[in-house]
């Protein structure tokens, strides 16, 4: 609950007197433990009453508090917003008065829903704060239940839905693609990813079947089929969101949607392939409440919390992260710039595209269509007086040069690179062609990281693994004899998966004049890392295995990402 507000809820206790300064600072320790947020910690130990706390918000944001919901809700202001638009939204239209609309919001910080539901309707909003659970129960209760993905798939007629031709015209995709039942389904499918935290959303048409999958925590869940005549409408429905030309089934397309579900913003960006059977669509979900973009939230160890700080907080130098796709990379690197964004820094980054809006920072995307590449970006920021600049990835030559450059001449660079480990890093600069000597005036630090599956703490149980498992640890018997492992057992709460949000596993090498020498002598990527082992780098298996013992993770999940 208001989980991205927590500064905010943080000033507000502090200032309102609510708490006493030592147990606000007990509660602040805990949520770092218990990572949860600090309003559901402060309702859950009851620190202050549950009345008072939304009082609170109410006199800071300054509304009314309304302590009970009224006995009766017009029904003129219900017809006023439909029942999709308000779950979408999260609010609950109580009363209506000439041109002036009561509602009580989900969540009152979100002053852009207030305002995007007085533009559609054109009336001016009058806005009331209670408790949230209060409001998610009345909307069930005016509006009905919401209904489920299945309940939608059992109930949907696909006879009445037309199978679209394969030489349809724009119009007629466009016509089937507003249909009502196909819209809800949309949303449906939409709203339930961002709700169980899906990090991706795949539309596949074949030949016998259309599938919907579901990317959480980094592992594929199938839904329910839908019929295979909804592939096509689904499809196209997609694209008119995406703002894609629907015509045009022959080449990838790639586009953005922007939506509010539950009141939060969130914006997908969309991915289109055509295929045998039709086109395949990836929507990857921007969660913008969910991203976390705390560096002592990302659940690494002090010693490389400490490292990141000291290579952003240089006076130049190049600071690279490497990993596979999808393993965090982006998200550390704005966690690393959002601990610089201050007043007195200009910061500058080249994205492909801007995943994440960062406010006080520049973010330009790179546009390949009009020869806006990563290096004509990198070129145009040495002319903008930067002090730290990212670049989204260094894929060739020309942009490592410029990347180089710009470290020599007095900026910070932050990037990333697609290696195995941290001295992979170096091998991939050489093969790219820049000189060693570059790299060895210019490198300062490297990490690499990957994202395992957190064991799910509503169900976990200590287990005994058998000797073959110990064996692919490749860990020494003695250190590990002694130590506990844990797995989920599968429960509600994780979806009987065992497993439920993601952590991340790190390996640093800091570039000292050791590693340098091993650079300009062009050293193969087992001799620098050997080297950086001895000088006490924890590789990814060793923090793989620390992960284990503490019970955050299986021994699974290190073997399959180490």
């Amino acid at each position: 609950m208001f989980s991205e507000h927590d500064p905010t809820i943080q000033d507000i206790l502090q200032n309102s007197g609510a708490i006493t300064p030592e147990r606000l600072e007990t509660l602040l320790n805990k949520r770092e433990e218990e990572e949860c947020s600090l309003s559901e910690l402060v309702l859950s130990t009851e620190s202050v009453p549950r009345s008072r706390f939304f009082h609170l918000i109410a006199d800071f944001l300054g509304y009314d508090y309304l302590e009970e919901m009224p006995e009766e809700i017009s029904q003129e202001a219900v017809h006023a917003v439909d029942a999709e638009e308000a779950r979408r939204l999260g609010v609950l239209p109580i009363s209506i008065d000439g041109n002036s609309l009561t509602l009580i919001p989900k969540d009152p910080f979100n002053f852009s829903v207030i305002d995007e539901l007085g533009f559609e309707l054109g009336l001016d909003i009058e806005v009331l704060v209670t408790d949230p659970d209060l409001v998610e129960d009345i909307l069930d209760e005016v509006y009905g239940q919401e209904q489920s993905y299945e309940d939608f798939l059992s109930e949907i007629d696909a006879d009445s839905i037309a199978d679209m031709e394969e030489g349809a015209s724009a119009s007629e995709l466009a016509a089937m693609a507003n249909e009502g039942p196909v819209v809800r389904f949309v949303n449906l499918v939409l709203t339930q990813a961002v709700r169980d935290k899906a990090s991706d959303i795949h539309f596949e048409p074949f030949e016998d079947e259309f599938k919907i999958r579901y990317r959480i925590d980094g592992a594929l869940y199938e839904m329910a089929p839908p019929p295979l005549t909804l592939a096509v409408p689904v499809i196209s429905r997609v694209k008119v969101l995406a703002d894609l030309n629907i015509a045009e089934r022959r080449i990838p397309q790639d586009g953005r949607i922007k939506i509010t579900i539950g009141g939060s913003p969130v914006d997908l960006r969309v991915s289109t392939l055509p295929t045998s059977f039709g086109e395949s669509v990836v929507c990857r979900v921007l969660d913008q409440s969910a991203i976390n973009l705390d560096m002592e939230k990302l659940s690494m160890p002090e010693e490389i919390i400490t490292g990141v700080r000291t290579a952003v907080d240089r006076p130049n130098g190049i600071f690279i992260v490497t990993g596979p796709t999808g393993s965090g990379k982006t998200t550390t690197l704005y966690a690393a710039l959002r601990e610089v964004n201050k007043i007195g820094t200009k910061i500058l980054t080249a994205e492909d595209p801007v995943e994440y809006e960062l406010e006080g920072i520049v973010q330009v995307p790179v546009n390949h269509a009009v020869g806006m590449d990563f290096a004509k970006v990198l070129r145009a920021f040495l002319r903008q007086d930067p002090d730290k600049i990212m670049v989204g990835e260094i894929r060739d030559l020309e942009t490592a040069q410029i990347a180089v450059q710009a470290s020599l001449t007095g900026h910070v660079v932050l990037s990333t690179l697609h290696t195995n480990d941290a001295a992979g890093a170096v091998t991939r600069l050489i093969d790219m062609g820049l000189e060693p000597f570059l790299i060895a005036a210019s490198l300062e630090t490297v990490l690499a990281q990957r994202l395992v599956r957190r064991i799910c703490k509503n169900c976990r149980t200590a287990y005994e693994p058998d000797t073959e498992t110990i064996q692919l640890l490749d860990a020494d018997p003695t250190e590990i004899s002694d130590k506990n492992f844990f797995m989920g057992k599968g429960c509600r709460e994780c979806a009987q998966t065992g497993y439920k949000g993601r952590l991340g596993l790190y390996e640093m090498i800091e570039v000292n004049d050791s590693i340098r020498l091993l650079i300009t002598e062009r050293a193969p990527t087992l001799v620098i890392k050997n080297r950086a082992m001895e000088q006490g780098m924890r590789t990814l298996r060793d923090d793989g295995l620390r992960a284990i013992f503490n019970g955050d993770t299986t021994v699974e999940e290190v073997l399959k990402y180490t």
